[in-house]
């Protein structure tokens, strides 16, 4: 069995700086890496013989409204069925250019994740073989999970805030 101090010191001398801010919230690895290095990350941890986290559960995104120049985050979870751990990778995207390139050449299964991250995010996987809506009507010119809008409509007036405890 795999430890996460293993796989932190493993990632720390083929990646360096690259992969940092390492913690581990109820267990769960985690830690942070840049846009330029997710892919090869992603493609050593699959090959290593040691990791072999080849399997991609899912890539989802977070939008920090007020985190400046990390306004939009990136989130891979990835799993190692013979090491019996899980590992989340984060990449911060600055909201002038949420982009990253994709990982659908390493995980055919990413090609789904990503699209559904850029509809409701508008994070950019570029390289993309068919980046566009997956869930949500393609005349859409917003992504709906962004905290950019309101919560509810401010013009309905069937609600109470007092019976939602507001």
């Amino acid at each position: 069995m795999l430890s996460n101090q293993e796989i932190v010191e493993e990632l720390a001398a083929h990646f360096g700086d690259k992969v940092l801010g390492f913690e581990e919230p109820h267990g769960l690895l985690t830690f942070t890496t840049y846009p330029d290095t997710i892919i090869p990350l992603l493609q050593f941890i699959k090959e290593s013989d040691r990791l072999r986290f080849k399997f991609l559960t899912d890539i989802t995104g977070v939008h920090y409204p007020d985190a400046q120049g990390k306004e939009f985050c990136a989130v891979y979870h990835v799993h190692s069925f013979e090491n019996g751990i899980r590992i989340r990778i984060k990449v911060y995207l600055p909201k002038e250019d949420p982009s990253i390139p994709t990982a659908v050449s390493i995980h055919a299964g990413a090609n789904w994740m990503e699209r559904e991250t850029f509809d409701f995010y508008g994070i950019i996987f570029t390289g993309h073989p068919n980046l566009k809506r997956i869930l949500n009507m393609d005349d859409m010119d917003y992504h709906p999970m962004r905290k950019e809008y309101p919560l509810e409509d401010a013009t309905r007036e069937d609600k109470i805030d007092a019976l939602f405890g507001r």
